[in-house]
């Protein structure tokens, strides 16, 4: 998805999303739900997903249209790093989006313990990254990814419903099938860069 006309389609439902939000006048509202559903039809005509689904995903909320949060950890035992085997045959850092009743840190340690049983602290924030800079986006709205750097405590695998396993993994052995939305080879080397030099400064967009 990653796509000039994507982009235009998500910037004129932002633009719509708060037009209703904020509108006074009742056919200004009616022209910002008209852009939105152009809107919509644009994603479904560049993606072939139904526009049903599309507006159903893509015009779903309401009030200023803000990016979602994604925290992703970075765990090293050994100087290996940590990455979890999602059920799509994938490799991933462990993560996902941030609840709305945690912090950044406390997101990264609950998704670490959810996706392979291990318990970790947070240690450092290792970068603040625009997805549409870095992954292939396959969602039709803003993502920001935070990287942060974790320190194991205790704990071993256990199933559970989104990962099959673990594999800690040297950096000549980063494997190829990456879940490349959630994180990237290069995504991966940052955060060996960030283990390896305790000094270095946080990177972001």
């Amino acid at each position: 998805m990653n796509d000039k006309w994507i982009d235009f389609a998500i910037r004129i439902q932002s633009i719509a999303q708060a037009g209703l939000q904020y509108g006074k006048d009742k056919y200004d509202k009616e022209r910002y739900e008209e852009l939105r559903k152009i809107s919509a039809e644009m994603i479904s005509a560049k993606t072939d997903i139904p526009i049903d689904k599309v507006y159903h995903i893509f015009c779903n909320e309401t009030g200023y249209q803000t990016p979602k949060v994604d925290t992703r950890a970075a765990v090293f035992i050994d100087g290996k790093i940590l990455l979890v085997h999602e059920n799509n045959g994938t490799w991933a850092l462990p993560g996902g989006w941030c609840d709305v009743d945690q912090s950044i840190a406390s997101n990264t340690v609950k998704e670490v313990k959810e996706e392979t049983g291990l318990n970790v602290f947070v240690e450092k924030l290792i970068a603040v990254q625009d997805w549409r800079k870095h992954n292939v986006t396959n969602y039709a709205y803003g993502v920001v990814k935070i990287f942060s750097l974790c320190k194991y405590k205790s704990g071993k695998f256990e199933s559970n419903i989104e990962t099959t396993e673990i594999g800690f993994f040297e950096k000549t052995e980063i494997p190829e099938n990456l879940a490349v939305e959630k994180c990237t080879k290069e995504q991966i080397l940052m955060c060996f860069e960030a283990f390896e030099n305790p000094t270095s400064p946080t990177i972001f967009d």
